[in-house]
């Protein structure tokens, strides 16, 4: 099992790993500082299991957890506030490790991590989740967007622009790999767009086959004729 811990306090990350230090089926241990070098460091590390603190600087743990990205890793949260409980369970957490704890209790919640990886395998086929939320990275900190207000995203050589009725952040991503992420709301209308469902009032057709798709809010996003009659089906659903 891999293990990303995920703590703003270099004492309480150290604690972690000493206990963690000692469980045999544990094959790698990471660290993150905060919410944003977690998920920076996710597709690398490629986490089983994240130990998760909640109260960080600039990005919650809540925050993280309704941004991983599929493959989604297991979360149990680790702070000193009970208050958050409620919402940590609303965000698919399986444990809620109350700091001060010791070794028994943290073992309690790696076993029930084990358990629900070992009832999941014959399960892997299943769609993964999509993600809630973004999170974009901006000068003057991190921007959390949610995914409803994404109306449709365009490619620019390494990024993708997310158009929204208040804004176009950019963000460091592939189309493909983004699209993976949002889940089947979002579909690819032309090799450099993809468009949110919800989104869409009509198609205007073009003579050469292709055409536009006009969204609510006024937006025209190119549609090419290689994805016209796929997206129509999609909308007629």
């Amino acid at each position: 099992m891999r293990i990303l811990i995920v703590d703003d306090e270099r004492p309480a990350r150290d604690k972690l790993r000493r206990m963690l230090a000692s469980e045999p089926d544990i094959s790698a241990i990471g660290e993150a500082r905060d919410g944003v070098e977690a998920l920076e460091m996710l597709p690398a590390f490629a986490p089983d299991l994240l130990l998760l603190d909640i109260q960080m600087p600039e990005v919650s743990g809540l925050d993280v957890a309704a941004s991983l990205p599929a493959p989604t890793p297991l979360v149990v949260f680790v702070t000193a506030y009970d208050e958050y409980a409620i919402r940590a369970f609303d965000a698919n957490a399986i444990d809620y490790l109350l700091k001060p704890y010791d070794q028994p209790r943290l073992q309690r919640a790696l076993q029930r991590a084990r358990e629900r990886r070992a009832a999941q395998r014959p399960a892997s086929a299943a769609p993964l989740p999509a993600v809630t939320q973004l999170l974009i990275p901006e000068r003057s900190g991190t921007r959390v967007l949610k995914v409803e207000q994404i109306q449709w995203i365009e490619t620019a050589d390494n990024y993708v622009i997310l158009h929204t009725a208040d804004g176009k952040p950019l963000m460091r991503q592939t189309l493909a790999g983004l699209l993976e992420k949002l889940g089947p709301r979002f579909m690819r209308c032309h090799r450099r767009a993809a468009v949110q469902l919800d989104w869409v009032a009509s198609i205007v057709n073009h003579d050469k086959g292709d055409g536009e798709l006009l969204l609510r809010g006024g937006a025209r996003v190119p549609l090419s004729r290689q994805y016209r009659a796929e997206v129509a089906s999609r909308l007629a659903a």
